[in-house]
């Protein structure tokens, strides 16, 4: 694997999946119409886990009070002393993210049917096209009189997360679908995508550690290891700056911007699907 290839992938990784515009979608196009070879199980569970440390420097205030408020919580559950106590807004945030996480069970005896479609580029496209019109409704919702964890229901944290679980169909972007299924729900849109972004950690970490198994049955080349370090440079930096421009644009109103340029690559997509593949 040379370092350009290895830069790419990291670059690739680490934009897609935080840009509203589908990390597997773009991944699968890239293998189907420039040939490209998917990197090998080791170096994919490096850049996912590349992104996982962005969205935690980006929230690390975030996700240490969450840490703090989930044992506070536990040891207030253990002695009974949790009765008329007014919740943190931090424990509320983290018992919005579990209930959030649940959904995500449900198709875990499908995923490897799900995963399937990712070879038919007319099926990403197709489910590009409906990323955009997500996005594009996204922008339309009243942002009035928001939501945020102080506030947000079990019934709003339930539907983001089935948000998040019909995500996993390659071509439906993670963070565009849960954080518009969010604004839909009412959530206040910085909430709404610091929201997304909280609720993908349980999800990316539980996938990782999944696959770091297998990972380690198949065995590291150690020569790879400098390449695999670059990958993980690239794809933490640019998740990071990514993560930045999509809470500027959905601060903004302007998160529908990315519509356009799903909608661009889906048709794109069936187009060469169907005339050239």
């Amino acid at each position: 694997m040379k370092y350009l290839y290895a830069a790419f992938m990291g670059l690739l990784q680490g934009v897609t999946e935080f840009l509203p515009v589908s990390s597997s979608g773009h991944l699968s196009l890239f293998q189907t119409f420039f040939k490209g070879t998917a990197p090998d199980n080791l170096f994919n569970v490096l850049l996912h886990f590349a992104t996982l440390l962005a969205v935690c420097v980006v929230y690390r205030q975030d996700i240490a009070q969450m840490v703090l408020e989930f044992f506070r919580g536990v040891r207030a559950l253990v002695s009974g002393d949790s009765r008329g106590e007014k919740v943190p807004p931090a424990r509320r945030l983290v018992l919005m993210v579990i209930l959030g996480t649940l959904p995500l069970f449900l198709v875990l005896p499908f995923k490897d049917k799900v995963e399937a479609l990712g070879a038919s580029p007319l099926f990403i496209g197709c489910a590009l096209l409906v990323t955009g019109l997500l996005l594009f409704a996204s922008d339309r919702f009243s942002p009035g009189h928001r939501k945020t964890e102080r506030t947000m229901t079990v019934a709003d944290a339930l539907l983001v997360g089935c948000g998040q679980a019909l995500a996993v169909v390659p071509g439906l972007s993670r963070s565009g679908t849960t954080i518009s299924a969010g604004m839909a729900r009412g959530l206040d849109r910085p909430f709404a995508v610091r929201y997304s972004f909280l609720l993908s950690l349980p999800a990316v970490l539980g996938a990782t550690l999944l696959e770091a198994v297998d990972v380690v049955q198949e065995g590291i080349d150690a020569a790879l290891i400098p390449q695999y370090l670059v990958g993980m440079v690239v794809a933490a930096v640019s998740g990071y700056f990514a993560i930045g421009l999509v809470k500027l644009l959905a601060d903004k109103g302007k998160f529908g911007a990315f519509a356009y340029y799903c909608w661009a690559v889906g048709a794109l997509a069936i187009l060469a699907a169907l005339f050239f593949h």
